[in-house]
């Protein structure tokens, strides 16, 4: 059944014309009630349209409570008095002041911010107001949250019994799930359209990381990074000093080469990354070496973060393919590990200088090595070493460190290597393991 026939299906036309003929079979009290409890579960199975749903609600309240107004008064999905919802219902044309209870209602100035505790006081208005009535007033719950209120007027209360309170709490009862239903599906198309806008915010993320690794010479590049979450707060780049030059001669010109990690991980790591990206790469074309790099990096980005109360790690270097020398400077990150293959030992590239966003007055220091053939750099952020198994064990540096070395030993090409880290990471956190954190790793080698 489409969408179209179910919705004339549940028209209010037809509801009204299935009332009207079912007041008239022979029935008795009980049975007539099953009938229309029958109308009312498949109506609330079905309903799309909470305005169609309501009015229905009041249909039933009036043809099963003939000598009552009932006037049902929703909230919406912030708990706030739904006005342009409310509903009266009841046959009491024949009661003098209905008119006035409607028109009383229509007027009231039901404020905003109108909560549970003016319930109370309204119910006692209600009552100086209309003392010709004897009025009721019900809370309309639904796991134990507030969905709305419903009010009843009669003239006495001699006739109720048991099986009317039962008949009214029934009601009372799908009113609430229906309108916990409808509060379900507007959070659920608002959550739908924040994961949509995340899922184009993680994919233009990913398009901000490079897709491949630059081709520099005499070096052999590999670089991955696996996410926590849909955005993430690591970054690494490769950025040539020199922009205006042809690609072949830009192979043998100077490159920068940095990793970073933002405190956190989700949406807000995700923006910090994308801004510190920006700020970055207008400050390599400086040309200025890797202490000078972060210390404006720093003045740059101190403000932004220190609103956002985050601060980020970063670990940077260049590197000139001519003389062989790599320059570098560290705030604070994980120390690259570097691979001697002249001595088969590893070194750790650190030099002193504080995270980026919380001193305003940092001062990095310079560091510098010559490499060799063969020699290797692993670039990682803390996401590799804070991966934990099952037993709560961590992967940390001294595990890393073997691994790598041990690879560095086998004569692999850098993505082999990249490769088989990654693994030796997923035998020891265990299949199908959440990663806690952002993991990204980066493999210079010289070939």
């Amino acid at each position: 059944m489409s969408k179209n026939q179910k919705e004339q299906l549940l028209s209010n036309d037809i509801i009204q014309e299935f009332l009207e003929k079912d007041s008239k079979i022979p029935l008795d009290e009980n049975d007539k009630f099953i009938e229309t409890v029958s109308s009312l579960s498949y109506y609330l199975k079905s309903f799309s349209n909470i305005k169609r749903f309501l009015d229905y609600i009041s249909l039933i309240l009036k043809h099963t409570f003939k000598q009552q107004l009932s006037i049902v008064i929703p909230l919406n999905e912030k708990g706030e008095i739904w006005k342009e919802n409310i509903k009266f219902a009841g046959a009491t044309k024949n009661l003098k002041m209905d008119g006035e209870i409607k028109s009383y209602f229509n007027n009231f100035d039901f404020f905003k911010n109108f909560t549970l505790k003016e319930g109370t006081s309204f119910e006692k208005v209600l009552n100086s107001k209309f003392k010709d009535y004897v009025i009721k007033s019900y809370k309309v719950l639904s796991r134990g949250k507030c969905r709305g209120f419903l009010y009843t007027f009669k003239k006495n209360t001699s006739n109720d019994s048991l099986k009317y309170e039962l008949n009214l709490n029934f009601i009372i009862s799908c009113l609430a799930i229906g309108l916990e239903n409808y509060s379900l599906i507007k959070i659920k198309k608002k959550h739908e359209n924040v994961a949509r806008e995340i899922s184009i915010g993680a994919e233009i993320q990913s398009q901000l990381l490079p897709d491949f690794c630059p081709i520099i010479y005499g070096v052999d590049l590999a670089a991955h990074c696996r996410p926590a979450l849909q955005l993430g707060g690591d970054y690494y780049d490769f950025m040539s000093l020199k922009t205006n030059i042809s690609e072949k001669r830009r192979e043998k010109a100077r490159w920068a080469l940095v990793i970073g990690d933002v405190m956190g991980k989700g949406l807000p790591a995700g923006l910090l990354m994308t801004m510190l990206r920006g700020m970055l790469r207008a400050e390599v074309l400086t040309g200025l070496p890797p202490d000078r790099i972060l210390h404006d990096l720093n003045q740059l980005a101190i403000y932004d973060l220190d609103q956002s109360h985050r601060f980020i790690t970063l670990f940077y270097s260049d590197y000139d393919p001519r003389t062989k020398k790599l320059r570098y400077a560290n705030a604070a990150h994980n120390p690259p590990l570097f691979w001697k293959s002249s001595e088969q030992r590893i070194i750790k590239l650190d030099s002193e200088g504080f995270v980026l966003g919380l001193q305003n007055d940092a001062e990095y220091q310079c560091g510098q090595i010559q490499l060799n053939k063969k020699d290797a750099i692993l670039y990682y952020t803390d996401g590799v070493t804070d991966t934990s198994n099952a037993l709560g064990q961590r992967f940390d540096e001294e595990r890393l460190i073997k691994s790598f070395s041990k690879l560095c030993q086998q004569s692999l090409k850098s993505q082999d290597i990249l490769n088989k880290i990654y693994k030796i990471l997923d035998e020891f956190t265990g299949k199908n393991r959440q990663l806690e954190d952002d993991a990204s790793i980066v493999v210079f080698q010289l070939d």
